[in-house]
């Protein structure tokens, strides 16, 4: 669906929005391949990176949250994925 929207009907995007039920490998490497922002929350099981490669990847459910960090979005790099640039 994505892609008709993206292809066929030249629908510009700023970002995708989506909850987590969509957040899987898949579907993010799709919107990743369509070079297209995302933003989504994670389950708690998923292994990211916040230290920019200085730590190796843990689960979300292990990281601090600071009351700063709650309050906007975090850049992650999930494991598996192609790195992002911050």
């Amino acid at each position: 669906m994505l892609s008709l929207l993206v292809y066929q009907k030249h629908l510009l995007l700023q970002a995708v929005l989506m909850d987590s039920w969509y957040a899987s490998k898949a579907v993010m490497l799709h919107i990743e391949n369509l070079e297209e922002e995302y933003y989504c929350p994670l389950k708690i099981n998923r292994l990211v990176d916040d230290s920019n490669g200085t730590k190796p990847y843990q689960r979300i459910d292990n990281l601090t949250w600071t009351p700063t960090n709650l309050m906007k979005a975090n850049v992650l790099q999930s494991e598996g994925f192609p790195e992002t640039t911050r």
